[in-house]
């Protein structure tokens, strides 16, 4: 679907609601993802990137997360990642919560990737009209559009970390 510009908005609630929960555990919660970059088209899922001071400890608070009604699915593929998904009253999937520990280099790849297709709109139209090719062009499953994208995602956050390292982020 094309871009929604409420998507911010509701992330900032939903960020209230688990800052609220975990309190002084949460160093940080970004939004990610492609409902975090304007003009990209999306699924009306909202991403979310957690840094807490450690892992172990966020683990002894599930219950609160469950609370705000999302399933811990555990690492769920990424190494160093507690991953938490919530879902409507239809069961569509509203919120992916990701949360790293403070230092992962899994938040620089996230936030480099985000804030390059912000900054570069040549980029991130490219990476709209790639997403649009995949879901019109009969891709069905969750596996095969990951897999299509995953070329186009692995340039990018090499591009995108280049240019997030630099003192300057104008250029280029």
């Amino acid at each position: 679907m094309p871009h929604d510009p409420n998507w911010s908005a509701a992330f900032a609630a939903e960020a209230r609601a688990v800052q609220a929960v975990l309190a002084e555990m949460v160093i940080a919660l970004h939004h990610i993802g492609s409902t975090a970059i304007p003009g990209i088209p999306s699924k009306p899922v909202i991403d979310m990137l957690g840094v807490v001071p450690e892992l172990g400890q966020l683990d002894q608070r599930t219950a609160e997360l469950r609370a705000l009604g999302y399933v811990a699915m555990g690492a769920y593929g990424i190494e160093g990642r507690r991953y938490f998904l919530k879902k409507d009253a239809a069961g569509r999937h509203t919120f992916h919560l990701h949360i790293y520990s403070e230092g992962s280099a899994h938040i620089e790849r996230h936030l480099a990737f985000r804030d390059y297709l912000r900054q570069h709109p040549e980029r991130a139209a490219a990476y709209g009209a790639l997403k649009l090719r995949l879901t019109n062009g009969g891709v069905r499953s969750r596996e095969a559009y990951q897999d299509g994208k995953a070329p186009f995602i692995m340039q990018t956050e090499r591009m995108a970390l280049d240019w997030y390292r630099r003192p300057s982020k104008t250029a280029g």
